[in-house]
Parts: C-alpha cells; sequence; structure tokens
C-alpha cells in the first residue's frame, strides 16, 4: 500500500521506509537583526517554499545512519544537522536515513535547515511522544519555519 501525504510525503507501507521532501527555502525579503548567544543571526524574512528540494528517505535500522547521495564531500556522522535533528527528535528509534541532495549547498536557500526539519516532521509522524519542538532553534535559526514548509514571516 502507498500512502501519500500533503508536502510531498509518501509512505511506503508494506516496505517499512518512507520518503518525504525538504522543500528549498527561498527569503523573498531578509533583515538580519541581530546574533544570538550561540551564534546564530537574528532574522526578519519573509519566506515561501516552493515544490523543490532535497529528499529523505527512513528506514528502520538497528542503529542511527546517514547515506548522501549528490554531495559527496558533505559529512555525515554527528556534526550532520540530520543527525542532529535526528538525535534530538528520535533518540530511542534508529533509521537508516539516504539524503537524496538535489539543492545547491551553501546556497542561502536553507537546504541544511530544510533538511534536519524534515527529520522533524517525520519523528512527528512516527511518535506523539516528541521533545518540545522549541528544540529546533538549536538546530538553526530558521529550522522550526522549515518545519511547517509554509510560506511565514520569521523575526
Amino acid at each position: 500500500m502507498v500512502l501519500k501525504l500533503g508536502n510531498g510525503t509518501t509512505l511506503f507501507m508494506e516496505q517499512k521506509y518512507f520518503t518525504t521532501l525538504a522543500p528549498a527555502k527561498i527569503n523573498l525579503t531578509l533583515h538580519i537583526t541581530g546574533q544570538r548567544d550561540d551564534g546564530y543571526h537574528l532574522l526578519d524574512s519573509l519566506v515561501c517554499f516552493p515544490n523543490i528540494g532535497d529528499r529523505l528517505t527512513f528506514t528502520p535500522a538497528e542503529q542511527t545512519s546517514l547515506t548522501i547521495t549528490g554531495a559527496p564531500d558533505l559529512p555525515t556522522g554527528d556534526d550532520n544537522l540530520i543527525v542532529k535533528a535526528a538525535n534530538l527528535f528520535i533518540p530511542d528509534q534508529p533509521l537508516a536515513m539516504t539524503l537524496e541532495k538535489r539543492l545547491p549547498l551553501t546556497s542561502g536557500i536553507g537546504g541544511g535547515s530544510a533538511d534536519a526539519a524534515a527529520v522533524i516532521r517525520a519523528a512527528m509522524k512516527m511518535s506523539d511522544d516528541l521533545p518540545p519542538l522549541t528544540l529546533a532553534q538549536k538546530l538553526g535559526a530558521d529550522v522550526s519555519v522549515c518545519v511547517a514548509s509554509r510560506p511565514a514571516r520569521m523575526s
């Protein structure tokens, strides 16, 4: 059975894995208004999320891992935002995660943040017992808005 959900998510029930889109974050306006104590920027921005982006596939596994296609030089260890998000939001559900990197690196369109947000959305589908979404701020200033992936003003 294939179950298609909103925002590009497809669940493949008999195969016990699912894939989801991590849409790009397009800044229609962007003003940096300061810096937080942890080094991340304070922003005032109007953003939208087109139906293009990276793809993440999640498969149950014995331990959490990340494989990346399309950007072989990206780190896959604990310093990757995808792995950090998984460790924060689904530490007790190990997954083999595969990132199909489609967005250009360091392009300012929220690729890493969108990928981390896709992990959080996956966690929301897998469990009702999640840590507060405010933890997303530990991953980056724009991760929270990427979780919703809807037009928004960030301030």
